[in-house]
């Protein structure tokens, strides 16, 4: 039998077993308060069309809003200037073992955007094809970078952020920090078929966080990767590799960008539009380096 649907709500706040302490329980109270104004319509078994499970997503969301605030001590500017609706936000890439920037982009929707937002997450091909991570990755509200997903979750009024580099801008050695890779043109055909706003976010604090030696392509193929980074700590240090090192974060976020023109156009039409939004955060991210003082303020 099908599935049920309940009407459009908030998503409840489900109340966990284990006590926390004091800090992490007014970082609850804030993650629960702005989740819980985020209407989204669920299934009888806490699920929406897309895999998100909010009652389980605020309990990973938690961690993430701790390196946020404590750790990566994340600053945005500009965010005010998303607009409300489907919105494509569009961002250099990097990190080399983790998504962190994606994670502090969805963080920051959240946790400052009014009215906050959950940001829906374009991945990689290969990564639903990791064990546990596949699982995590539907369950915060992300979904594999194909069109119809996106234009179905547009067509949902989701703000959805793209990372058009792909594997090229997330896997680069520290001698290519902060140079834009090659775009994919799909996020532009898409906004000129859905007449989606783009907003062109500049993330400056992803290239220092893991600064990679070197990348083993060959040695990645064998896991399936496209690519396999050496940074100072992975794959030395096992799964502590991934974590990050204390750099400061800056989220600068454009005005946003509308684009009109036939979608199926040639590549090198869609290119030049493509061309605006990666010059708009070429220019966030050079206003970003020169605004701060070092890796690590």
């Amino acid at each position: 039998m099908p599935r049920a649907s309940v009407p459009t709500r908030a998503p409840g706040v489900a109340r966990g077993p284990f006590a926390l302490p004091q800090g992490w329980r007014a970082l609850q109270q804030e993650v629960d308060a702005r989740i819980a104004r985020i209407p989204t319509r669920l299934n009888e078994y806490g699920f929406d069309a897309f895999g998100l499970e909010p009652s389980l997503s605020r309990w990973m969301t938690l961690p993430m809003a701790w390196v946020y605030r404590h750790y990566l001590r994340v600053e945005t500017r500009g965010i005010e200037r998303v607009p409300e609706g489907p919105v494509l936000l569009i961002a250099n890439h990097a990190g080399n073992t983790f998504a962190w920037d994606a994670a502090m982009l969805a963080v920051a929707m959240l946790l400052e955007a009014e009215p906050p937002r959950i940001v829906r997450g374009m991945g990689e091909y290969f990564l639903p094809t990791l064990p546990f991570f596949n699982v995590w990755m539907q369950r915060a509200g992300s979904v594999v970078g194909t069109p119809e997903n996106c234009l179905q979750l547009l067509a949902h009024g989701e703000a959805i952020m793209v990372f058009p580099e792909g594997e090229r801008g997330f896997v680069k050695t520290w001698a290519h920090r902060y140079e834009l890779q090659r775009f994919g043109l799909g996020f532009m055909r898409l906004a000129l078929e859905t007449g989606t706003p783009i907003v062109p976010v500049g993330i400056v604090g992803a290239e220092e966080q893991s600064p990679a030696i070197a990348n083993l392509r060959w040695l990645g193929r064998l896991f399936g990767s496209p690519a396999f980074p050496v940074t100072p700590t992975f794959p030395f240090l096992g799964l502590a590799g991934f974590l990050p090192l204390p750099v400061k974060f800056h989220l600068h976020f454009g005005h946003p960008l509308r684009f009109e023109g036939d979608p199926s156009e040639e590549d090198a039409a869609v290119e030049a539009k493509v061309d605006v939004v990666k010059d708009a955060i070429r220019t966030l991210l050079a206003d970003g380096l020169a605004a701060r003082r070092s890796w690590f303020s």
